[in-house]
This record gives structure tokens, sequence and C-alpha cells, in this order.
């Protein structure tokens, strides 16, 4: 995976545990107006539910870079791993709403969690407020080059699926993952058969396609690129509906697999707690918007082949959570996923 988080040391330190109860201490109601007044003075924390070095967490770092150039106070990323983001999202749905704890989520997360799960402790609509959309990225369908140097098309792995159906395997990074599911719309969509065998996360699940124990991986974008540009996967194909500029002769999935219409991509989202006062939301809402426009941040996501969304304000955030929720709930249900 190739490490693009900039140094920001001095600025951006780890969060401890004892920092985060500090952030967290008081009864979840909304800040008064002198503190909204006064906001922010204090150190602001960006939780997210998978682990450091993750895409999530890469992507927390590099805002808060730009957010503390706009506050002038410290942002830190907070990495609470566990129950596919569940964590994370829990905490902060029962943070103190003062405008110092905010969400990383993703699509996983806040779309397809509450289909996969049967239940959760908290409500992915009511329990947040919305500040911003961050940006959509694909899944890419990454084959190990040196077990199957003959699977160099996505219409030859689709060839070898009906060869001997059953016989190919897949990673993902869990149940229900967006991995997972994207196998599930690939081999539904392909008329194959694929076992799917789940990893806890990222590096586990990457380091089974390099090692020849499965024989193909639907992984996020951000994090597939180091081993792409280094040939140690071949990529097939992207799960969005355009070609990713970072990766112009890597066709999409509806063009390389015959299958037209094809797309499966995710999102990252910036949630607070669902009470935190309009002005906090506002101001906040409005910087990170200020911030991932910049032409320094755009070049950014391009490079981890995130695209920037032309739209992520509150409003527009939300209808594409529900829009999702809607979408994703038919996938989980066709895939066969659930956790209790």
């Amino acid at each position: 995976m190739r490490r693009l988080a900039p140094r920001f040391a001095l600025r951006f330190v780890p969060f401890s545990a004892s920092l985060l109860a500090v952030t967290l201490m008081g009864l979840a109601s909304p800040a008064s107006s002198q503190d909204t007044k006064s906001w922010p003075n204090n150190t602001i924390a960006i939780v997210s539910g998978f682990p450091g070095g993750a895409a999530t967490d890469i992507y927390a770092r590099r805002l808060g870079v730009e957010l503390n150039k706009e506050f002038g106070v410290s942002f830190i990323s907070d990495n609470r791993p566990g129950a596919g983001g569940n964590i994370a999202s829990s905490l902060v749905a029962q943070a103190k709403p003062d405008g110092y704890t905010f969400l990383l989520g993703t699509a996983g997360t806040h779309a397809i969690n509450p289909a996969l799960y049967s239940k959760l402790s908290f409500d992915v609509v009511n329990d947040f407020s919305r500040i911003a959309l961050l940006g959509t990225l694909p899944n890419i369908l990454l084959v190990n080059p040196e077990k199957h140097p003959e699977i160099k098309t996505c219409q030859d792995l689709i060839a070898a699926a009906k060869k001997a159906p059953g016989t190919l395997n897949y990673a993902s990074t869990g149940n229900g993952a967006s991995g997972h599911l994207a196998g599930t719309q690939f081999a539904t969509a392909s008329k194959t058969s694929y076992v799917h065998i789940p990893y806890k996360g990222q590096g586990p699940a990457m380091t089974a396609l390099l090692s020849g124990e499965v024989d193909f991986f639907f992984n996020q974008s951000s994090p597939s690129l180091g081993a792409i540009q280094s040939g140690k996967v071949r990529a097939l194909a992207v799960t969005s509906s355009q070609r990713v500029s970072v990766l112009p002769n890597v066709p999409t999935v509806a063009e390389a697999c015959n299958l037209p219409g094809f797309e499966s991509t995710t999102w990252y989202g910036l949630f607070g707690p669902a009470a935190l006062p309009t002005e906090i939301q506002t101001r906040m809402s409005q910087a990170v918007l200020k911030a991932i426009r910049t032409e320094s941040f755009r070049q950014w996501l391009v490079s981890q082949a995130i695209q920037p969304i032309a739209d992520g304000g509150p409003a527009a955030f939300k209808r594409t959570q529900l829009a999702d929720m809607k979408a994703w709930a038919k996938i989980v249900k066709d895939s066969g996923a659930h956790i209790d």
C-alpha cells in the first residue's frame, strides 16, 4: 500500500484515550450560545472506524491539515476499528454535540451496515448531523499475475469461472464490506459463481491475494495503487461508471467485462452528533467544502482515485445517503450477508 499521508507531526498528533474521554465528557446536549460563539478553541477529533494507515485515516489526516489552517486549532485522527465501523459510529452518535468530535464515515458504515447488521446501537440517519460528502471511490478488480498469468483481462476471469464453476475464490475486507458486495454484483451480472473469503481488513485481504491464497480481490482504489504500480497485482477493471484518471489504462467493469451499466462505488462523508448546533454545522461544512475544493486538495483526491463531489453540502449528502441505503439494502439481501 502506498503511503501518501504528508508529514505534519507538529500539528497532528496521535489521539489518546484520555483525550477522547475529555472530548466526550459531559451530557449529550447542544453547546451553549457562548460556546458556539467561541468555537473552536480546542482540539477537534476526527474519528474513523478503521485501523491507522487505512484510507479513512489518510483522508482524515489530510483534511485535518487543511482545517487547521482555517480554524487555527489542532485536528487529530482517532482510529476506533471494529464491528465494521460501528464502534466509531456509536462513539460519535453519543458524543457531546459541542463541535469537538466528528466522524469520517463511509457508505459502508452509514448505508450498508443498517441492512447488514440485525441490530445497531444507533440510528444512521437520525443520530447524526451531516457535514459534507467528501468524495466517491470505486473498488478495483485485482488478480495476482504470478498465480494467474493467463488472466490478463476481465473476460479471461469470467471465462475461467465458467469453465470451472465455483472453484475460484475472492477476498474481501469482511462480510458485507463493499468488496464483498461488489463481488456479489459481479457474479450475478456475469452469471458466474465464486467462493467468498472474508478477512479482517484490507491488509490481511491484500496479503492473501499477494500470497496466492485467493484468486482475486475487489479492493478499494486508494490502498490498491501502490501494489498496482509496482506490478505486484494486475488491475483488470474499476467498478465506477467511468475510468479513473490515475489509472487511465484500466477499463471499467462495464466495458472490460461486457457488463453494461455495472457500477459499484462507495463514498466518504463527515458526520457530527445529531444535536450539533446549526452554527457549528454550517461553519464546519463551509470550511470542509472550501478545503476539498482547492486545487491542491482536488489533485490529492485524484492521486488517490477518489472522485471529488460537485455538491457535497449537508442536504445533498443526506439525499445520497438515503438513496444508497435503499440501493445497498437490495444488494445485501441478494448477497445473503447478515451479521447478528
